[in-house]
């Protein structure tokens, strides 16, 4: 009873923090709002605390949202590209991010992080753009997006990995940090061909 009484508070605690702010929030800000309000406590799963540090549940969401972000760029890709090596490339980032995104799910669960349930505001626009081009030109776009997108991800994955304070979130960032460089030179060297 006390902890249904306890998530009950989170809950409201949250909402009526978005309540005060004017602004709306996109899917990993609200994410955060949630995570902010729950206590950090080393047994999550009898408090309904969170048991990570506020910096790791903030690399959770920016690599949920990451994650989330490259499948749909990729599904988006595999209906708009005929360029093989690009179709190649998305097909692999549904395959490999889809893994990681669940991974990232599993863990997040097991700590009580809250996750994102859809794109932020930038990775939505983005979407937006890539969805008007057509041809070369969403071929250029795509890749684009990829080597940038690539390189961000690659930074804040050895961020974690050097610096996070929760065991299994580093390790998820080193294990990711490997495919996603992978992912960089692949991409880099088809963008290099488009020039």
């Amino acid at each position: 009873m006390k902890k249904l009484i306890y998530l009950c508070a989170i809950f409201a605690t949250a909402f009526a923090f978005q309540g005060c702010n004017s602004s709306t929030k996109d899917a990993r800000q609200t994410a955060d709002s949630l995570n902010m309000v729950k206590d950090t406590t080393s047994n999550a799963s009898k408090t309904g605390g969170i048991a990570v540090e506020p910096t790791d549940s903030e690399f959770a969401t920016k690599a949920a949202v990451g994650g989330m972000a490259e499948v749909e760029f990729a599904k988006l890709a595999l209906t708009k590209t005929s360029d093989p090596q690009l179709k190649e490339f998305a097909t692999m980032m549904v395959t490999d991010h889809g893994k990681a995104n669940e991974e990232l799910i599993a863990i997040a669960k097991i700590k009580n992080i809250t996750l994102p349930m859809g794109l932020d505001e930038a990775h939505q626009k983005k979407m937006t753009e890539l969805t008007q081009k057509t041809g070369k030109d969403f071929d250029k776009a795509y890749t684009d997006a990829m080597v940038e997108g690539h390189k961000s991800t690659l930074d804040l994955m050895k961020n974690e990995a050097k610096n996070g304070s929760d065991v299994d979130l580093k390790s998820f960032a080193t294990n990711t940090e490997m495919v996603v460089q992978k992912h960089l030179d692949m991409i880099n060297m088809i963008h290099n061909r488009m020039k």
